[in-house]
């Protein structure tokens, strides 16, 4: 039996997007906010110092919001195994 790894299943190093994330099932809510927050700020710091960001921040937002949209609606806080989206 082959197992695939997360990157894979996103479809690749390149196919990594905010929304994905934001819409992943292996994610509670929570840790979804917290790698997306992290990843926001990077892109920050990256375009202060003048450096090519790979998302742009309102990505990124739009991707937090969908989170919290779904939490707010009573999805995403608890693991796939609960019904996570």
């Amino acid at each position: 039996m082959v197992f695939d790894t997360l990157k894979q299943r996103l479809g690749g190093q390149d196919q990594l997007h905010p929304m994905t994330i934001a819409q992943h099932t292996l994610f509670t809510a929570r840790e979804k906010l917290e790698l997306l927050n992290q990843i926001k700020a990077e892109a920050s710091g990256a375009q202060t110092e003048g450096d090519p960001v790979a998302f742009d921040p309102q990505e990124i937002d739009e991707a937090i919001a969908h989170v919290r949209e779904g939490v707010a609606n009573g999805v995403g806080t608890e693991t796939v195994f609960k019904g996570d989206y």
